[in-house]
């Protein structure tokens, strides 16, 4: 790329481009003709949302649950429109997958023109029953689209199997890819008039051509997934996933049982993260979880903490560097650490 710029960007580069989303789309279940590179899952959901129409009254469904940077794109988007965004309700700590889907179903109005639906929630590590959502939204006349950001190398994932319209997913959080390598894969109907975050000079010319080209930039991070995906299937594949997600169940249990708490409910066991909640005595709030993860990085160590519905939860996830003895070691930083807020 450096040795012949415009070569590579002209003549190399496209070419390895499809080749490379041909390999990710196999991999997801998927064609690569259904499949672009952008930057982040976040990246991806912001396409979806600034490429569809929206009147006043409109609304745009996301859930309790959803991740705060999607929720907050699609608040802009329909401030700007003149819609509203609602909130599907996830019950928790104790999730049921049918009240999940009941409660999307029942928060869908005539006036809902599109639902986003997390894989797998963020903040409390919850593997939501995607297809079964989607064809709740689908029975009502709602397009579906998937934030997964969490899926690709933590799920057994059959993407076009969900049904959702669209899917953006990241391969740089456990399919272990370069950082600014993830996804958006669009059912075949829906990609007309679906254009990338920046219109470059493959506007019109199709989904492809689109979102392939928006300028010059290092497109090392999305060629280099072939080797990601090498690298995940080197380490197990489906057999490494099953570890993780064993190591995270039994690594939360650990950390609660040493806490005297509780991991959550619903199936948090279907993925790599684990969450436990913490027994802290006083205040609970954001800012409260955001001081005491400072604490912890202070400490030499760093893990997702968050007020979810009334309680401060920490989020463990298990990879395939990670032994069960790291989260013994967890344990015993948070007790010390912890000690004059734990109840």
């Amino acid at each position: 790329m450096e040795a012949q710029p415009t070569r590579f960007m002209g003549h190399e580069m496209p070419q390895a481009l499809r080749a490379a989303a041909g390999q990710l789309a196999a991999y997801l279940g998927g064609r690569g003709e259904d499949l672009v590179f952008v930057e982040n899952a976040t990246t991806g959901c912001n396409a979806v949302l600034r490429s569809l129409d929206f009147a006043p009254g409109d609304e745009i469904l996301v859930l309790s649950h959803g991740y705060g940077a999607v929720v907050k794109a699609a608040r802009y988007v329909a401030s700007r429109a003149g819609a509203k965004v609602t909130y599907a309700p996830i019950p928790f700590p104790r999730t049921d997958d049918d009240a999940v889907v009941d409660s999307v179903a029942r928060t869908i109005t005539p006036r809902t023109k599109l639902a986003i639906i997390d894989h797998v929630t963020s903040h409390s590590a919850l593997v939501l029953p995607l297809a079964a959502i989607v064809a709740a939204c689908h029975a009502r006349g709602v397009p579906v689209l998937a934030d997964g950001a969490h899926g690709p190398g933590n799920l057994d994932l059959d993407v076009p199997a969900t049904g959702a319209d669209y899917y953006a997913g990241n391969c740089h959080k456990w399919l272990n890819a370069s950082k600014g390598c993830a996804f958006l894969w669009v059912q075949p109907e829906k990609q007309a008039g679906l254009h990338p975050v920046t219109i470059s000079h493959g506007y019109e010319q199709g989904f492809l051509a689109e979102f392939d080209w928006t300028g010059t930039r290092d497109m090392s991070a999305y060629l280099a997934v072939t080797a990601a995906l090498d690298f995940h299937a080197r380490l197990g594949g489906p057999a490494l996933r099953a570890r993780n997600r064993a190591l995270a169940a039994e690594g939360a249990a650990l950390i609660a049982g040493r806490l005297g708490s509780e991991t959550s409910g619903g199936n948090v066991a279907a993925n790599a993260m684990g969450l436990v909640r913490l027994p802290v005595t006083g205040e609970i709030s954001q800012p409260r979880a955001n001081a005491i993860r400072g604490q912890l990085v202070a400490a030499g160590t760093d893990l997702p903490i968050n007020e979810v519905d009334g309680a401060i939860w920490l989020r463990i996830s298990a990879q395939a560097y990670n032994e069960i003895e790291d989260f013994s070691r967890l344990a015993t930083l948070l007790q010390s650490e912890l000690a004059n807020q734990l109840a």
